[in-house]
């Protein structure tokens, strides 16, 4: 191998993650809420998504849905959701809420940003269900 290789190859290589960027490849942040609220029934059979709210940091977020609620989390270029019925198991974090989703492998999942209070409110018309 000579330095002519070795120098095509990297330039090759930054032009191929350039372009990858440029499209957005491999992004699941989380941006709005509408994101959080498409992710949901994307992923979800028949969940029909009404409200959410999102972490300030697009890591996480909560979408109320038809008598349940979904829970996204970003796991690497993918969003992991999960179908949550409430009461959700809730605690007060530093920088936000922990949602506890009894679930091992899935884990608890953090907003940053968000009060309890945000948490109750999204989910007190379906627990009048």
């Amino acid at each position: 191998m000579n330095w002519t290789q070795l120098g095509g190859s990297i330039l090759a290589i930054l032009l191929l993650a350039g372009v990858a960027r440029m499209l957005r490849l491999g992004e699941s942040k989380i941006a709005s809420a509408a994101d959080a609220r498409r992710f949901a029934e994307e992923a979800l059979a028949g969940f029909e998504a009404r409200d959410a709210i999102v972490g300030t940091d697009g890591n996480a977020a909560l979408v109320a849905g038809n008598g349940t609620i979904a829970v996204l989390k970003r796991h690497g270029a993918q969003v992991a959701v999960r179908r949550l019925t409430p009461p959700l198991r809730v605690r007060e974090a530093v920088e936000g809420v922990t949602v506890e989703t009894g679930e091992r492998l899935f884990g608890a999942v953090t907003l940053l940003g968000v009060l309890p209070v945000d948490v109750q409110t999204l989910e007190a018309p379906l627990t009048l269900m």
